[in-house]
């Protein structure tokens, strides 16, 4: 076996071998931090310059793809490399560290409901960004989605594309070719077989991975009914909920028009179950709150990530927004008629007593305190992210390295906490916020149609900050200051990110709205070049400022995983 590759790459141990080549554990010795990489070798099956020539032009293809697809989603490795040598082609790709699910339910059983839900949850994600660019795994099963260690996130690896152009083999003499099916027996529906795989082709295979995990067993050991072909699988996993059964029954029809159509239709149909059985989950109650001064967030009901269970603690009966208007309203009505009538009464005392105005007239403390008790907004009162205890801040791991101030893993020393927009401890209230307060006066009403115009809806917000984490992987440093607010852009510092291989957001959440701007937090994880990596938590404010979008505050809340 060679070990050594185009003169850069240094074998260290096969990983598995198949019908069309084998894995490679190996290290890249051009990289500073010699990081380990996977190398998959793909061969030819078919010996023929004619057909060879058709196979290095699909394979530049996909591999172009997978480039993509490896850039700009974080649960899909990453392409370094491809190249092409004594007939064979090779494809170097990120290595994830972890364990896979076969060896997951291997290790530990059949695995949990509520585990699984998250799974599919995931991995449906995944396949809605691949569905999107027209491309179908086509080799979705335990072995190929793995539990990377360094966040807990499942991972879709293997794409079956390229090992299909490996497949390609001359049809008949006058130079037409076809390719052989790609895909494991008893995780690839019949279609597939057949090959003409479709996007319902995935969902087939995801739904047999889930019912493996759920029982422990593999396809080929059901039986099927007769009269359908359906697998006959609930029995063997009875403490399973019927709403879920019943989606994975759908996920494995053996007909694929009577599947869900794409991955997104699933997830939403996963979500719907998840939302009107939230209130019957069980959470450990160390879990379930932050602290007893914390802010409390009402999130989307979808089954929440393992890890930030914590921050979904409002059970399936909490106020409705209706309850919550209905009480503002209410609330500013009573205001209104308390300050009419102080007026109207101090009126009526000048008229009746003009002698002794001075000594009937409230005072101004009595003022104060009437004014106080009407429902003015108070900016202390604007939903903010959980702030870190000072011991959190204080113990996050290796304080030389200063981040750059939006963006930046928490590595900072006490004196630049007191100066640095990002560092703080505390959460100040918005902008927007602070000039209410100082705009107190009863005027709010005409500028009412400029801030329904500037309306940020959250799908579009969360959109823009990942697309910026993206430039920021990327390199595509000035493009990145772009995203931020005047104040942001100016104290962005590009050398900072150089010393990462790549930066990412996961988990974004809302935690509050205005008409002008909109809070959230998200997880951001920093790949370092030595292989390293740390995971916080922190929180955006993105505004529209001359009709577009930027980023015009950015705090760290606290350390997830430390380097």
């Amino acid at each position: 076996m060679v070990v050594l590759l185009k003169h850069r790459y240094r074998i260290i141990s096969s990983l598995s071998r198949g019908g069309f080549g084998e894995t490679f554990l190996a290290q890249d010795r051009d990289m500073p931090s010699a990081r380990c990489c996977v190398i998959k070798k793909l061969i030819p099956i078919a010996n023929n310059p004619q057909v060879y020539q058709v196979v290095k032009k699909r394979f530049e293809r996909e591999a172009i793809i997978l480039e993509k697809l490896g850039d700009e989603h974080p649960q899909i490795p990453r392409l370094y490399a491809y190249f092409e040598e004594s007939g064979q082609f090779y494809l170097v790709q990120e290595w994830i560290e972890g364990i896979t699910l076969l060896n997951k339910v291997k290790q530990e059983g059949r695995l949990d409901e509520n585990l699984v839900r998250d799974i599919l949850i995931n991995i449906l994600s995944v396949l809605a960004y691949v569905h999107s660019h027209n491309i179908v795994h086509r080799d979705i099963k335990p072995t190929n989605i793995i539990f990377r260690h360094s966040d807990d996130k499942p991972v879709l690896i293997d794409f079956g594309a390229v090992k299909e152009t490996m497949g390609t083999i001359l049809a008949n003499t006058e130079g037409s070719t076809y390719t052989l099916a790609i895909g494991t027996p008893g995780f690839m529906p019949t279609e597939q077989l057949a090959g003409r795989p479709v996007f319902a082709s995935d969902i087939y295979s995801l739904g047999i991975t889930a019912i493996y995990l759920l029982t422990g067993k593999h396809p080929q050991d059901f039986n099927t009914d007769p009269a359908t072909g359906e697998i006959v699988w609930r029995q063997d996993a009875p403490y399973v909920s019927p709403a879920l059964a019943a989606i994975l029954d759908k996920a494995t029809h053996p007909n694929w028009c009577d599947r869900y159509f794409s991955a997104k239709e699933m997830l939403d149909a996963i979500k719907r179950t998840t939302s009107a059985n939230s209130h019957k989950l069980f959470f450990p109650r160390k879990n379930r709150s932050i602290s007893e001064n914390s802010t409390r967030i009402v999130p989307a009901a979808i089954e929440p990530d393992r890890n930030h269970r914590n921050l979904y603690f409002e059970n399936a009966h909490s106020s409705s927004l209706n309850d919550w208007q209905k009480a503002t309203i209410i609330g500013s009505i009573v205001g209104t008629f308390m300050m009419a009538t102080l007026i109207i009464n101090s009126f009526i005392a000048r008229q009746s007593e003009p002698q002794s105005v001075s000594s009937n007239l409230p005072s101004n403390s009595q003022v104060r305190s009437q004014q106080e008790k009407t429902p003015e907004t108070n900016p202390s009162q604007v939903i903010q992210p959980t702030q870190p205890k000072q011991t959190e801040v204080s113990s996050s791991p290796k304080q030389q390295n200063t981040p750059e101030t939006s963006l930046s893993p928490v590595v900072r020393s006490n004196q630049s906490k007191q100066t640095e927009v990002s560092s703080s401890t505390q959460v100040k209230p918005r902008q927007v916020s602070e000039s209410i307060v100082r705009n107190s006066s009863p005027v709010r009403s005409q500028s009412k149609p400029r801030i329904i115009n500037n309306a940020i809806d959250e799908s579009e917000a969360i959109k823009f900050i990942e697309k910026l984490y993206v430039l920021l992987s990327n390199r595509s440093f000035e493009q990145a200051r772009l995203s931020y607010g005047s104040r942001l852009a100016a104290q962005f510092n590009p050398n900072f990110f150089t010393q990462f291989r790549r930066v990412t957001i996961n988990n974004l959440q809302k935690i509050s709205q205005t008409n002008s701007s909109i809070d959230l937090i998200g997880e951001n994880t920093y790949y370092y070049l030595d292989g390293s990596t740390q995971r916080e938590q922190r929180s955006y404010t993105v505004s529209k400022v001359d009709e577009e979008l930027k980023i015009t505050n950015s705090k760290f809340i606290k350390v997830i995983k430390s380097r």
